[in-house]
């Protein structure tokens, strides 16, 4: 094919030169540059980088896998705003031009500084599509999808594409070229070649250092996360030989092993572990922050909110220190060590406000005037306490387990009563009220939005909350007891045996795995040993099949990490029943967390004395 014939064709193979652009700092071209390089190594690489920092790009990718900065101070920009201005050029692997210098000195390439030496850049936008659409579409589509819509093109723009095609078109005529440049500057710097260009005005002279980061900041200051920097520098070790398979850099599997681990440390530091729901949840929350970004993938700062905001702080503290691991950079450098901060580097930079919540021994403090928790005169001498012949509550814990039953049968009806919301533009009457956001949100049709709320018909009668479905049989303790009063439910749950864990003489302490309220009190048979129930396949059913059984009101809450299966809304409807399905993530973690723990007394006359062995 001539070369007329490929610019008409829009090829990026103009005659020797082959043209790959890529988007700055993003792993996926890193990688197809790579495999490109070693599958048909050429004579000449050119970089879109600035030949006034060749000798620092040299010393930063000799000291690789350790992350550098280049930090140099521009003029203009002195004379400009009047103080002191510096630019930091972070070093990091998965740079696409990095990757091209490296790779270039592997096959021995001889390699072309493409920009100017003036540093003065045009600025861009770098509104690029998510590069993880390379995975699904390929490189090429991708490339193409991004040339249909162009970006603007100026005067700075024509005069830095002139620029560089002038280096371009010196390369040697006979060699093969891969030209490595941004997708943003590739049409400009493709036209640019169709003419001969002058040579650029000379720069000024700029001084470059070299700096070392602390590891402490390198999440801040790199665009990929640090994580994933080091799996690529272990798996670009690999590349020499084939086969291999990149499947392991992967996004959403990086991530999901970043969580793993990052949950491992979560539950070593603060002995919780991550329960399904809620990684169920962080799982959605990161897909929608990432659509409200305009990303198929999550980045690391959105893994970090999703992580505080589902589970709690420490664990949004475990998440960012794990992206942040990078195992080959150390504290401390032969160059100056230094911690920068996002907003050194970048523009448009977002603060996180991690607390994390760690035990401290001042609070452990105790004055002296207090008595110390009671404690065993010898290892076993409460459990010889402890019959087993009756079993009964502990009066404190059956005020706030009932309180929050009430809780959860309002916040039911509040759910289902949002849901039976109709809105609709204001016409002849504003009904319940005018709907604020809606009207704000339609502010552009110059419409008001009114609501109408239908009444829920039927009140909250069992309360069905499942805090573990206990698929590893963890849960062994199988009880029913009844109200001892008219304002106490009726109560069935399935936890920890208590007894295995006594913190007091005939006081054992339990973990909630499930449980079942019900009002009025006294009516509660064994839910365990009915065979009614004998159709659940699970604990969390049995209780369910109970709680519609058993309850007086038509509506049955069921909070739980998700739904019941279809057919409890036909067994629910044939008693005249309907389910009201709470999912547990839209509960408090930490009021959850404090209700999972139950105590039980082997007599009421330990009721007395539990106060001093409960805490």
């Amino acid at each position: 094919m001539s070369l007329e014939a490929e610019i008409k064709a829009g090829s990026l193979e103009r005659g020797k030169v082959r043209y790959f652009p890529v988007v700055p700092g993003r792993i996926e071209f890193a990688l197809e540059l790579r495999k490109l390089l070693l599958a048909s190594p050429p004579k000449v690489v050119a970089v879109e980088l600035p030949g006034f920092l060749a000798k620092a790009y040299t010393r930063a990718l000799a000291r690789l896998p350790e992350l550098s900065v280049i930090l140099y101070h521009d003029e203009a920009l002195i004379e400009k705003d009047g103080d002191e201005r510096a630019v930091y050029v972070p070093i990091e692997p998965c740079d696409p031009f990095i990757e091209a210098l490296r790779t270039a000195e592997d096959i021995c390439a001889h390699v072309i500084f493409l920009e100017p030496d003036t540093a003065e850049r045009p600025h861009l936008p770098d509104t690029y599509p998510d590069t993880y659409a390379t995975r699904r579409v390929g490189l090429d589509r991708y490339i193409e999808a991004y040339r249909v819509y162009p970006q603007m093109r100026t005067d700075e723009v024509t005069a830095h594409a002139s620029a560089m095609a002038w280096k371009l078109q010196g390369a040697d005529p006979d060699a093969s070229v891969v030209a490595v440049v941004a997708l943003n500057m590739l049409d400009p710097l493709l036209d640019a070649m169709e003419t001969p260009q002058p040579p650029p005005a000379r720069g000024k002279k700029f001084e470059p250092e070299l700096l070392h980061p602390h590891p402490d900041c390198l999440a801040e200051i790199t665009i990929e996360f640090p994580y994933l920097l080091e799996r690529y520098e272990f798996f670009r070790l690999g590349m020499g030989s084939l086969p291999y398979d990149d499947k392991v850099l992967d996004r959403p599997r990086v991530q999901f092993d970043l969580m793993s681990e990052a949950a491992a440390k979560y539950t070593l530091s603060t002995g919780e572990k991550l329960a399904h729901w809620q990684r169920r949840m962080i799982a959605r929350y990161t897909r929608n922050l990432a659509q409200i970004s305009g990303d198929l993938v999550a980045g690391v700062y959105d893994l970090a909110v999703a992580a505080r905001s589902v589970v709690d702080d420490n664990f949004g503290w475990e998440v960012w220190q794990m992206a942040n691991r990078y195992l080959a950079q150390p504290e401390v450098s032969d160059l100056d060590t230094v911690r920068l901060s996002a907003s050194e580097i970048w523009i448009n930079t977002k603060k996180l406000r991690i607390r994390r919540r760690l035990p401290r021994p001042k609070q452990r403090l105790k004055p002296t005037g207090l008595k110390p928790r009671k404690r065993e005169k010898f290892p076993g001498e409460w459990a010889k306490q402890t019959t087993g012949e009756a079993i009964c509550s502990y009066p404190p814990e059956d005020v706030v387990i009932e309180e929050y039953g009430r809780f959860v049968k309002q916040k039911a009806k509040a759910i289902l009563s949002e849901e039976r919301v109709r809105i609709e533009p204001f016409t002849t009457s504003i009904l319940d009220g005018i709907d604020i956001r809606e009207t704000i949100r339609n502010w552009h049709r110059h419409k008001i939005f009114v609501r109408q709320a239908d009444r829920l018909a039927g009140e909250v009668g069992s309360v069905v909350i499942i805090f573990d479905e206990d698929r590893e049989d963890r849960y062994t303790y199988l009880t029913t007891w009844l109200g001892e009063h008219q304002n106490e439910s009726d109560m069935a749950f399935y936890s920890t045996h208590p007894f295995d864990n006594i913190v007091g003489p005939g006081i054992g302490r339990a973990e909630y795995g499930g449980l079942l309220m019900t009002l009025p009190p006294r009516r509660l048979y064994d839910v365990w040993s009915d065979p009614d129930y004998d159709f659940a396949e699970a604990k969390p059913e049995r209780l369910l099949m109970a709680g519609l059984d058993y309850s007086v009101e038509r509506f049955v809450v069921y909070v739980a990490a998700k739904p019941p299966r279809s057919i409890f809304r036909s067994i629910a409807a044939h008693l005249n029943r309907k389910i009201l399905y709470v999912p547990i993530g839209q509960l408090s973690p930490t009021k959850i967390k404090k209700l999972r723990v139950v105590h039980v007394l082997d007599s009421y006359a330990r009721r007395a004395e539990a106060k001093e062995y409960i805490w």
